[in-house]
């Protein structure tokens, strides 16, 4: 098993460059089969790339409610569908919220907890439009990054307090993800 760590973030041109500690094997930084997987796919479906609906805004989507599943599961101690310590506090369903991100307006499901004593980090309460969020989920997503590389990239960032477990205790890899959504 390898763990690893992000290092260091640059921004230039457009560009996100993430440096990451591996102690183990180094995977490649760009996955670029799954890259030409996204991009073919989303031609074949006559899907933009940016904008409303675009492939971009669907994996800003993806990201940012993955991420916050994480964030409830580890507020509440338990997976979603499990049952929780009786008499504490319950999962409440989810409300939908649009935030506004440069690949544009981004509907996603908010997960709540009966008592209300979740705060989210990712998408804080109250927030309507993301800084370079959705920069940050091509770029990784790309690069097939682990949810605790993702974690500490937005707490670099975002200066949040965002752990490995908060993105994902399943720490499944994104291509997963990415290809159960286009199932969907």
């Amino acid at each position: 098993m390898c763990s690893s760590q992000v290092q260091d973030v640059e921004v230039e041109q457009g560009m996100v460059q993430v440096v990451v500690e591996q102690d183990g094997p180094v995977a490649p930084v760009v996955d670029k089969a799954l890259v030409a997987q996204l991009v073919g796919g989303a031609q074949a479906q006559g899907l933009p790339i940016d904008g409303e609906n675009g492939l971009l805004a669907q994996l800003t989507k993806l990201v940012l409610e993955s991420a916050l599943e994480g964030e409830i599961t580890a507020h509440l101690g338990y997976e979603k569908h499990e049952r929780g310590a009786a008499g504490g506090n319950p999962r409440d369903g989810t409300r939908s919220k649009t935030v506004l991100t440069k690949a544009g307006p981004v509907e996603i499901d908010v997960p709540r907890d009966r008592v209300g004593t979740l705060e989210p980090a990712v998408v804080t309460k109250r927030q309507r439009r993301l800084g370079s969020i959705e920069d940050i989920v091509l770029s990784l997503s790309a690069r097939g990054m682990t949810h605790g590389d993702i974690a500490a990239y937005l707490a670099d960032v975002y200066g949040s307090d965002v752990s490995k477990t908060t993105i994902s205790l399943r720490r499944q890899p994104q291509n997963r993800r990415v290809a159960h959504s286009r199932d969907d």
